[in-house]
């Protein structure tokens, strides 16, 4: 199949090669092109706008930054779905990896639907629509996605789907490329509400495990054998296992920034205003997340909590 993708970051890219080794064609357009053509090598193709994408694939996956950045790439002066095209468009899904508002994802599965597939015209201003191309109108399938670049690499990434049930049913055959499960969750925005579930046990945990590594530095005990010491217990967890060693290290490659956890912790906030859910924990990580941006954090490693703390890491 012809797949087209748009943000080929520390998650996009794993997933694109995955996709690759799986035998699909896989066009790729970014915003910073050098992070598209890193991709040439593994057999991937380079575009210039996710306006070509339109007319060269049925189904365009994202995973870029935050709900501007969607709504650019899809809606844009050259995005996927701008009017001004020269070829028959022929895309019929967009399926969203990025982790944006509910609200929001609403409103482009609205705009979106309100788009077919539609027809470029020649000089003379006859239809160059190919004979037999559909009118259906454009699916939207908000699927965030779980596991971190390490879930990315190995191609077990956890999919939380929301979407018509024949559109989230006709994309996941390929979604399974780097996926180990794709759970449909409900109607368009419901994969990104379960994101922000996810979302506010991952921050919650991580804060705890920073807490819980300080009083261990403070106490003095080796906070890096916290790892062994509570393997097996209730405690235990792949967030444990795989933070504690980035909270006592120094060095380590950074596996995400840590302005995305405030840009969806935000997020949290403001859906549980909408719905008027108490979520005293989740407001207390946000004011961590707050204080963090403002030491100057937000780039740093999603396991910063602990430098939000002031606790020396180890060498």
């Amino acid at each position: 199949m012809e797949i087209g993708f748009c943000g080929p970051g520390l998650m996009g890219a794993p997933m694109i090669r995955h996709l690759l080794r799986a035998g699909h064609t896989v066009h790729v357009w970014n915003r910073t092109r050098a992070k598209a053509e890193a991709l040439l090598a593994d057999g991937a193709k380079v575009v210039d706008t996710p306006r070509e994408l339109a007319s060269r694939c049925e189904v365009v996956l994202l995973c870029v930054a935050d709900a501007a950045a969607v709504e650019e790439t899809v809606f844009g002066a050259a995005g996927l779905l701008s009017a001004d095209v020269t070829a028959p468009r022929r895309v019929r899904w967009i399926v969203d990896h990025s982790s944006i508002p509910p609200a929001a994802t609403r409103t482009f599965a609205q705009r979106a639907a309100a788009e077919g597939p539609i027809a470029a015209t020649g000089e003379g201003g006859q239809d160059l629509k190919p004979a037999g191309a559909g009118t259906a109108s454009v699916g939207w399938i908000d699927a965030p996605v779980s596991g971190g670049v390490a879930g990315a690499t190995a191609g077990t990434l956890a999919i939380m789907a929301g979407g018509a049930a024949a559109d989230v049913e006709a994309v996941t055959p390929f979604l399974g490329a780097y996926s180990s499960r794709v759970t449909h969750m409900g109607d368009v925005g419901a994969g990104q509400t379960t994101k922000l579930c996810n979302q506010t046990i991952v921050t919650a945990t991580l804060a705890a495990i920073a807490e819980a590594v300080s009083l261990a530095q403070r106490s003095g005990i080796d906070a890096s054998k916290l790892t062994e010491g509570l393997a097996g217990g209730w405690a235990d967890s792949v967030l444990l296992q795989i933070f504690v060693p980035r909270m006592t290290q120094s060095g380590l490659a950074p596996i995400g920034a840590f302005r995305t956890f405030q840009k969806d912790i935000d997020t949290v906030a403001a859906t549980a205003y909408e719905t008027g859910t108490p979520m005293p924990v989740s407001s207390t990580v946000q004011q961590l997340l707050r204080l963090g941006a403002a030491m100057g954090l937000g780039e740093a490693d999603l396991s910063a909590f602990i430098d939000v703390l002031q606790t020396p890491r180890g060498g």
